[in-house]
């Protein structure tokens, strides 16, 4: 039995929605896109929620908002995929890269307080693999005394702002908590991805999440989002259906970063159903793997729940102890002769040519690179039953054990 890695999740619940907007006459933003939002944001439990088509563009769309561009700095995990990054080099801003906790694989506290200079504008955490990272602690650097102080503000936006603005990558984390809260209201603003392989899909797609403090209203924010995701047109396709309302105006040269309501009839479904049988089954599968290869010396498992955190489990990072690159590697291929697909999340961005040849060096960020260098992910998703689930543990701990 081959084990895909992360198919996904479609039923006939799903198809069924799907042809019903088929057949409504509206397939682009429209009614479902619009209740989508309004149950994003309720699940969530943020100020307002934006739906795009990816989370790049809705990384981009918020850096460009707040007004970054040439010579600002952001700050980003090294440890991460590359959309994190390339949306600052976008807008002409320079990515701070800065090393992993050694644990949890999200970004070091310390690391964001000795990387933070005049220039820096932006935080953009990750939750890597669904884990949320440290968000109060994010909080209380950015407005402490000495930190504030360095702020320039240089757009309104970053003056009514009067700080950092903390803006997670939430691409692995809807559902995850942080203190009793969930994902898309633990920052000042979240970006979710609903790609195909995410645990949530619209096939590809995002959301925006605002939760912005006062003096902002996040609903004008909201408003001013939906015409700079549509061309900075003032009126959006169901607007003009409108009897006679036929006029627009382009008030700002915008980008293309709707989503349809294709899209949001699988995300519709999707959210029906996310916390009693996504989650719940993606949680299953977490702990029958944790529970086989803890008795395992070499086994470095993922932390996933602790009393202030709880997962979305999206990812399963699995770490071989004191092993190479090349034994992982080695251990990689023999997983996949034994019929399992596993992957690697992430390499280091550090390691790939776009930035690499910008002049970062990996030497820099021992803790990623060492966590890359034994990481394996396990698939997780929903369907995958306790035959596979025990074939691929076996085919792990065969393969490791065969190398080490």
């Amino acid at each position: 039995m081959l084990i895909p890695f992360s198919p996904p999740h479609i039923d006939q619940r799903i198809i069924d929605e799907v042809v019903d907007t088929l057949k409504s006459g509206w397939i682009t933003t429209g009614p479902k896109t619009k209740k989508f939002e309004k149950q994003l944001t309720k699940y969530c439990g943020n100020k307002a929620t934006l739906a795009v088509n990816s989370n790049t563009i809705g990384l981009e769309i918020i850096l460009r908002w707040f007004g970054i561009q040439a010579g600002d700095e952001v700050i980003v995990p090294a440890y991460t995929y590359c959309a994190t990054a390339n949306v600052v080099v976008h807008c002409g801003a320079i990515p701070v890269m800065v090393d992993i906790n050694p644990d949890d694989l999200n970004i070091s506290v310390e690391n964001i307080r000795k990387a933070i200079t005049s220039r820096t504008k932006v935080i953009i955490p990750v939750d890597l693999g669904g884990m949320p990272c440290d968000y109060d602690d994010f909080f209380a650097l950015i407005k402490s005394e000495a930190i504030q102080s360095l702020f320039s503000p240089a757009t309104e936006e970053q003056k009514n702002l009067g700080r950092i603005l903390i803006l997670s990558d939430s691409a692995h984390s809807i559902g995850a908590e942080y203190k009793g809260r969930k994902a898309g209201s633990l920052a000042d603003i979240s970006v979710f991805s609903f790609h195909a392989v995410k645990n949530l899909t619209t096939a590809e797609g995002g959301a925006i999440a605002l939760n912005l403090p006062e003096p902002f209203d996040n609903e004008e924010v909201y408003q001013y989002l939906c015409i700079y995701t549509l061309h900075g047109q003032n009126k959006d396709a169901l607007a003009k259906t409108k009897k006679g309302a036929w006029r627009y105006d382009v008030i700002v040269s915008g980008y293309k970063g709707n989503m349809t309501d294709i899209q949001s009839s699988i995300g519709l479904i999707e959210l029906n159903r996310y916390e009693s049988e996504i989650l719940k089954s993606r949680k299953y599968i977490f702990d029958k793997y944790t529970t086989a290869l803890a008795k395992y010396e070499w086994a470095e498992l993922p932390i996933y729940e602790t009393a202030d955190k709880k997962s979305s489990y999206h990812l399963y990072c699995l770490r071989i102890k004191n092993v190479s690159e090349e034994q992982r590697n080695n251990i990689i291929q023999r997983i996949f002769d034994k019929d399992v697909s596993v992957n690697v999340h992430y390499q280091p961005l550090p390691m790939l040519t776009a930035f690499k040849s910008k002049g970062y060096k990996m030497g820099d960020y021992p803790a990623a690179f060492s966590n890359y260098c034994r990481e394996i992910t396990l698939p997780v998703w929903v369907g995958l039953n306790d035959t596979m689930i025990n074939q691929v543990i076996q085919a792990v701990v065969q393969s490791v054990e065969e190398v080490i």
